[in-house]
């Protein structure tokens, strides 16, 4: 039997991936599988002050005088997800008034982020024989595939067949369909067709695998969602949210054609459980990523089916 654990959106957040690379050991996983969205969403600034450091958190500001508060800050904030840049009052200023250097500093701390995680997975993961796979999600920048790439122990696994055994295989797809934000890798319902059919074309045996799109089926209850208007609000159906169905036709339509093992989906944080369609379980762990709180999923394969599985979180 094959033990796969699963986790998704992640977001930058470092003690969740820490927990992502220690669930090799914890739940005695042969394959470790991170689904996309795993780089965070914005910079805080720590700005050099007279005697010490300050910086605004969720509207709280921070005086910092010592070098240990400043790095209790630091850890704050990457367990948020966020990138911490120490900087002063002249470079801000610089910063506000170039938009290219804003996207090229967040890109810089980005690549560093997930280089520091691809150190950190070498040394906990190396020689152990655990084989560990990364894809991209539709919010994350391609030019953090080399970084990747040149791990020895995580493999990159979007647009790709990879074996998790010598009978099953996972086939990974993390661009999604197009969101309000217009996301990195958003793309139309039919060129996310074609993407996953190209990675499905070099599965062996699609029914043994497992299908690891980032986005869920759609209208499969795991795409559930709060509907937004053209300004990003939600809308409201009686004074409250309008839930809505938010997930891909394409990746549906490839679950319902090829019938895979599983398909294991993100994107929709609150959107976590378990469906069918046709003999296909699709999971959706789910994500709280900010609260420093893993949430994956275990399944036990054997002779080219799901033997159980476990929703969990940690």
């Amino acid at each position: 039997m094959t033990r796969v654990f699963f986790a998704t959106d992640i977001h930058g957040s470092d003690p969740a991936f820490f927990k992502f690379l220690n669930a090799a050991e914890h739940y005695q996983a042969d394959a470790l599988v991170l689904g996309g969205d795993i780089t965070g969403k914005m910079v805080i600034s720590i700005i050099r002050r007279p005697g010490g450091w300050e910086a605004n958190l969720f509207e709280h500001k921070y005086v910092l005088e010592t070098e240990s508060e400043l790095a209790e800050l630091e850890k704050i904030i990457r367990t948020n997800g966020f990138y911490p840049y120490r900087t002063t009052e002249e470079e801000v200023r610089d910063l506000e008034a170039d938009p290219e250097k804003v996207d090229a500093l967040f890109l810089r701390l980005m690549k560093e982020s997930v280089a520091r995680w691809m150190d950190v997975a070498e040394d906990k993961l190396k020689g152990r024989g655990v084989r560990s796979f990364i894809s991209l999600g539709n919010d994350d920048r391609d030019e953090i595939i080399p970084v990747i790439e040149g791990s020895e122990v995580m493999t990159y696994a979007d647009g790709k067949a990879v074996w998790l055994d010598e009978l099953h295989e996972m086939v990974s797809v993390g661009h999604g369909n197009m969101t309000p934000w217009h996301c990195p890798r958003d793309l139309p319902e039919g060129q996310l067709a074609e993407r996953i059919e190209a990675a499905i074309s070099q599965a062996k045996d699609p029914t043994r695998a497992l299908f690891n799109f980032h986005v869920p089926p759609y209208d499969s209850e795991l795409d559930l969602g709060p509907q937004l208007d053209n300004q990003l609000r939600p809308v409201l159906v009686g004074g409250q949210p309008n839930i809505v169905p938010l997930g891909s036709t394409a990746v549906r339509e490839a679950i319902e054609r090829y019938q895979p093992l599983a398909g294991l989906h993100g994107h929709i944080h609150e959107s976590r459980g378990a469906s069918k369609i046709g003999r296909t379980i699709c999971i959706n762990p789910g994500s709280e990523y900010s609260e420093g709180i893993l949430r994956g999923v275990l399944l036990n394969l054997r002779d080219g089916q799901v033997v159980s599985y476990q929703l969990i979180s940690g």
